[in-house]
């Protein structure tokens, strides 16, 4: 099952007080990223969070599963997604343990 486009949308608008918070198609699915950063994946209208240990701290009965088969396990959020204001915060607890992206290399033309 596909995600729909508005529950993408319902998400972003829960979060935006997180940063600049961006979500792409990927694959079918969405990946949801601040400032170049991917922290979290909607896959079958269900959003998922990259794990870090002070998330886990703030979550506190964490509740995890694969984003799609053979996927690394994620925070999956379910009961909480409605509470924009601790929603927000997880985000962005989660954003300053997370590395930054590696640059990319620029493709030389021949």
């Amino acid at each position: 099952m596909a995600t729909h486009i508005e529950f993408v949308d319902f998400v972003v608008d829960q979060i935006e007080n997180s940063g600049d918070i961006t979500a792409k198609s990927m694959f079918g699915e969405y990946g949801i990223f601040s400032n170049g950063k991917i922290f979290g994946l909607i896959c079958d209208n269900k959003l998922f969070i990259k794990p870090t240990q002070a998330g886990r701290a703030f979550i506190k009965e964490v509740v995890e599963a694969p984003p799609y088969p053979g996927a690394k396990m994620s925070f999956l959020i379910e009961d909480k997604i409605e509470d924009r204001e601790w929603l927000s915060e997880l985000v962005r607890i989660t954003l300053k343990e997370l590395p930054e992206p590696r640059p990319r290399k620029k493709k030389i033309k021949k």
